[in-house]
């Protein structure tokens, strides 16, 4: 398996401590509103990461964090400043910020599930895991690389030599950053230092500690809830573009001083969703969530291969029409199950359909292990289909072919259980048999003009020696 490690900026072989197994650490959400769709980009990167480990054969451990505390506006920044985003919401909505916190947590795994996404082993809260994040940060004053001032405590990113090795951001890069800022704290040591816990007595969510009563900072809670669950060194760590700075960076810099261990062994991050160039953001105003899709008319398994078809570390357009074309593609997919491959006539085995399953599976998974490139997977899955087509199969091969298309959907996750019966089914059956008797006396003009009448309505026939058979384009 050979994944892109954005810590090298290389594709390598991938080496987790224990072959057999993989323990990954996924950012989740912070549940103060409805994720949007370019959210999901970074977790269905982290299902597909799953899904092909599985495949091969590799147990996995996989942990997905939700944020409900500690999240500030402004998280561009090592330090980010402004309000508490769940706080900021509640105020908005004249609503309990833990009551925000579940119900948006319930409504995020509710989008995973029609997403297609397998459930995380655990989804550990960071307001459930505050003693540990506050030994973490004990242990990280007590050896010199966090200090207290004016009732806050804040890592010393001095302290921590390859500070910047994920991101490339310099310490004097980021000084002179930080210069050109309006508001600057003047208690920290460096411009980059940043908040391992804050103290504000407006803060609605709180909690004791030695540093007094206060609430922790974002980076600190993922490295506490991934060391209790993974241990002092993940196999691979995942996010999307913007959590690589500050928040992977400060994560690498506080659970290293604490273990002397190397944190994360892969980085791996997704690529932007982008609208006309730019990022999906709320800023922007361009976003769309999960429901409003679907009230669109697709479906989460659309979406799901949307998401999928480019590989994960391109910037992905966001274009409606390009989600139309993935609900096409997944509804040939759908096709060639439900319909190419059903009620097929006895015959003999195909040696060419053995070969063509044989090859489909070594290009798959050549495919997947090459830094998991979907697009060249899918095309394997479309030169398989065309190859069994182009064969004929009689029933068994092609409950073969079938069986097959299953096993390629442990990854992709998009076909459906059963053929969707639309409620002009039984017209189109009678206007294709009608067909089919006028082809039989010879009547080619009326055998045409059916056919021109059903490619009217979207649908396409597939004549073959043993009968006619249809699909919706």
């Amino acid at each position: 398996m050979r994944l892109h490690n954005s810590l090298t900026g290389k594709v390598e072989e991938f080496t987790p401590a224990d072959p057999g197994a993989v323990r990954m650490y996924h950012c989740g959400p912070t549940v103060y509103k409805r994720q949007h769709i370019g959210n999901f980009r970074a977790f269905v990167l982290a299902d597909l990461l799953r899904r092909t480990f599985e495949m091969q054969g590799r147990s996995v451990t996989q942990i997905m964090n939700i944020t409900d505390v500690g999240h500030l506006t402004e998280d561009d920044v090592a330090d980010a400043s402004g309000e508490d985003k769940l706080q900021k919401e509640a105020a908005r909505r004249k609503l309990d910020p833990w009551q925000i916190a579940r119900e948006e947590e319930e409504n995020f795994k509710q989008d995973l599930a029609v997403l297609g996404i397998l459930p995380a082993h655990h989804y550990p809260r960071a307001t459930e895991h505050v003693p540990e994040m506050i030994a973490m940060i004990e242990k990280l004053l007590e050896d010199g690389h966090a200090y207290e001032a004016e009732g806050n405590v804040y890592f010393d990113v001095a302290s921590f030599d390859r500070y910047g090795a994920l991101s490339g951001n310099t310490l004097s890069e980021l000084e002179a950053g930080a210069s050109g800022r309006v508001e600057q704290r003047s208690e920290k040591r460096h411009p980059a230092d940043f908040a391992l816990w804050k103290r504000d007595p407006k803060h609605l969510m709180q909690w004791d500690s030695p540093f007094g009563r206060g609430f922790p900072g974002w980076h600190i809670e993922c490295s506490a809830m991934a060391r209790k669950y993974l241990g002092d060194t993940l196999d691979i760590h995942t996010g999307g573009p913007d959590n690589k700075f500050p928040h992977h960076e400060c994560e690498i810099a506080q659970s290293e001083c604490v273990t002397g261990q190397t944190f994360v062994r892969h980085w791996i991050h997704c690529g932007w969703l982008e609208i006309g160039g730019e990022k999906m953001s709320k800023r922007a105003g361009t976003l769309y969530t999960v429901p409003q899709l679907v009230e669109k008319g697709y479906s989460g398994a659309d979406l799901r291969l949307y998401l999928l078809r480019q590989h994960y570390r391109s910037p992905l357009p966001f274009d409606l029409a390009l989600i139309d074309e993935a609900a096409k593609t997944r509804a040939k997919l759908d096709n060639f199950v439900h319909y190419e491959m059903a009620d097929r006539p006895e015959r003999e085995d195909d040696p060419a359909v053995a070969t063509a399953i044989e090859t489909a599976q070594r290009d798959f998974a050549a495919a997947l292990e090459d830094d998991l490139n979907t697009s060249v997977a899918l095309a394997v899955i479309h030169e398989f289909m065309t190859a069994i087509n182009r064969a004929d199969p009689g029933a068994a091969d092609a409950a073969r072919a079938v069986a097959q298309m299953r096993e390629f959907d442990q990854i992709f996750g998009v076909l459906s259980d059963a053929p969707a019966r639309g409620d002009d089914d039984a017209e189109i059956d009678k206007l294709v048999a009608e067909r089919d008797a006028a082809r039989e006396a010879k009547d080619w003009a009326r055998a045409d003009e059916l056919r021109d009448a059903l490619g009217e309505r979207g649908i396409e026939l597939l004549d073959s020696p043993d009968g006619t058979r249809w699909r919706r384009k």
